[in-house]
Order: C-alpha cells, then sequence, then structure tokens
C-alpha cells in the first residue's frame, strides 16, 4: 500500500522515474500477497481436522 502512494504522489508530482519503480513493486507485492493468501486460504480448507 505505501508502494501504491509513492507512485500517485510521484505521478502527481512529474517524477516518471520514481511512479513507475514505484509502481511496478507495488504491482510485485499485491500479486505476491494475493498468491499467499490463496494458499493459506486452501490450506485451511484440506488441513488436518482434530479428532473429537
Amino acid at each position: 500500500m505505501i508502494f501504491l502512494v509513492v507512485a500517485l504522489v510521484a505521478a502527481l508530482f512529474g517524477f516518471g522515474g520514481i511512479a513507475s519503480g514505484a509502481a511496478s513493486i507495488a504491482m510485485i507485492l499485491f500479486w505476491v500477497f494475493l498468491a499467499i493468501t490463496v494458499i493459506l486460504f486452501l490450506m485451511s480448507l484440506f488441513g488436518r481436522r482434530p479428532v473429537v
């Protein structure tokens, strides 16, 4: 989220290199955390259940 805000502020002030760098880092982090979220969700669905 921080890199997204940095990219938007840099784009407002016309710093193209900084904005594109921060935007690409934000996009990579978004996909990484989305993949981690999906993996953890699937692990919780198919994980071992406690025996009662």
